[in-house]
């Protein structure tokens, strides 16, 4: 049946088909950097990574785009209480954001644009705006007619009438509607600005999207990504600029991630109940935000709290169990075809769940039964040989997902000296001595050794 992808445009799953074979073309709003980064922004991100990697472990060559707000209302305003330069203050934030990105193993995008560098295209985009009809100029300000487009709203499932009568904007008489928005903003004094026909000014922010999702992917794109509080209205904005400028679909699918939440409130500056990336990195790995993010589905909220990261960290030991070398002296299976089995099963699983709109909970859920196979084949005594196919499947699909699992092994002494301890506790074991056997137990794992009992003998690995 090929991939379905649920779009928010249509609010039904669609059949994925591209503008061409085997392409992708993919905009994701990046962000507004005016503070540091906190992991909502970073669950974004982590979705759309994981969407491009199962496109191209699907045979897709994806062209990424995410871009960098790098000119705007909060970060002048940022830069002004910090008595500091807004272009230095935005590059201080794009390079740590960049190394976030790294951090947490996302891939880089293709192009990262910022609008500081694209003023001549959103001009020559406004321009063309004003020329069919489709925005204004009013004192050095250049607003969106939106009553001239008679689909605006299509994308949010909002009506103009409903949203003029409910409207809080406040009244600017040179606007024709209420609802019209910037696409152009005069300068103001001390704010950074540029030339235009309309004098020196400075872009709005949804102009500044659809010309540089124009101008490095072209008239239209294949997915347009963000999270679901830019429905409206900014991705509502950017489908009326762009179709009125190209006359043209916009994006065919529009993909839009749930947001992250701390005690039932969405994560966000303005809150001021943020996790930064960088706190969250010092106390945990960056897999285990991953598997928060995998562990539920894209579009629903997560919630953010220990609970929830002490499931995926436990989540991604169960996962790192699978890799584990055999049991020492084994005299391995008869029969491996169990785990064979396993394995096609696993890829089959795997591949039908993310086919159904990226189902990535239901793809761990293959993985996790996968795991159980090899690990009860490793408790029946098969050899490394005999795991290793299976593994290789295990550590390929979860690779698709942008985990990073490693049996990590110490140095040749400290292993030789685990192996003594284990050794020596199963001794211990057989004299029945089960205090000391678990105080063994326990403080190796204090020490980041996973020590399990099978059947054949005691096993660990680093965790």
């Amino acid at each position: 049946m090929g991939i379905q992808v649920y779009s928010t445009l249509t609010r039904k799953k669609e059949a994925f088909e591209t503008l061409e074979p085997n392409k992708v073309r993919l905009y994701v709003c990046g962000p507004t950097v005016y503070d540091k980064a906190h992991v909502g922004h970073a669950m974004s991100a982590l979705v759309f990574d994981i969407i491009r990697r199962y496109l191209q472990y699907r045979g897709y060559s994806v062209k990424h785009v995410m871009n960098y707000t790098d000119v705007d209302d909060k970060i002048i305003n940022r830069a002004n209480i910090l008595a500091c330069d807004p272009f230095e203050l935005a590059e201080t934030y794009i390079q740590q954001y960049a190394q976030h990105l790294k951090d947490l193993n996302i891939l880089p995008a293709t192009i990262n644009p910022r609008a500081t560098r694209e003023m001549d295209e959103i001009i020559r985009f406004i321009t063309d705006l004003i020329n069919k009809g489709y925005a204004y100029e009013a004192g050095g300000d250049v607003y969106y007619r939106v009553e001239k487009k008679s689909d605006y709203g299509k994308l949010s499932g909002r009506k103009l009438d409903d949203m003029r009568a409910g409207s809080r904007i406040e009244v600017d008489e040179r606007k024709e509607n209420p609802m019209d928005f910037a696409l152009w903003k005069a300068a103001k004094e001390g704010e950074p600005a540029w030339d235009s026909p309309w004098g020196k000014g400075r872009p709005g922010w949804h102009i500044e999207c659809s010309a540089m999702s124009g101008a490095h992917l072209g008239e239209q794109i294949d997915i347009h990504g963000g999270g679901n509080d830019l429905i409206f209205p900014h991705h509502e904005n950017e489908i009326a600029q762009s179709e009125a400028h190209t006359g043209k679909q916009f994006a065919r699918y529009w993909i839009h991630n749930g947001m992250l939440q701390l005690s039932g409130e969405k994560m966000s500056k303005s809150l001021g109940n943020l996790i930064t990336i960088e706190d969250f990195l010092a106390a945990h790995p960056a897999d285990a935000l991953r598997m928060m993010v995998l562990n539920s589905g894209y579009r629903n909220p997560l919630t953010f709290n220990d609970e929830i990261i002490g499931q995926a960290e436990r989540g991604l030991e169960r996962l790192q169990s699978g890799l584990k070398e055999a049991q020492p002296q084994t005299a391995g299976l008869a029969d491996t075809s169990a785990l064979d089995e396993a394995a096609k099963a696993a890829r089959s699983g795997f591949e039908a769940s993310m086919d159904d709109d990226f189902n990535s909970a239901g793809a761990l859920g293959h993985l996790f039964e996968l795991v159980r196979v090899i690990n009860q084949a490793r408790a029946d005594g098969a050899t490394d040989e005999q795991l290793k196919p299976a593994q290789d499947v295990l550590e390929e699909l979860t690779g698709v997902l942008g985990l990073t699992l490693r049996v990590e092994k110490g140095s040749q002494a400290a292993d030789a000296f685990i192996n003594l301890l284990v050794d020596v506790r199963q001794d211990v074991r057989q004299a029945k001595l089960w205090e000391l056997s678990d105080k063994i137990r326990d403080q190796l794992a204090e020490l980041g050794v996973q020590v399990e009992d099978a059947k054949g003998g005691s096993t660990w690995y680093w965790k």
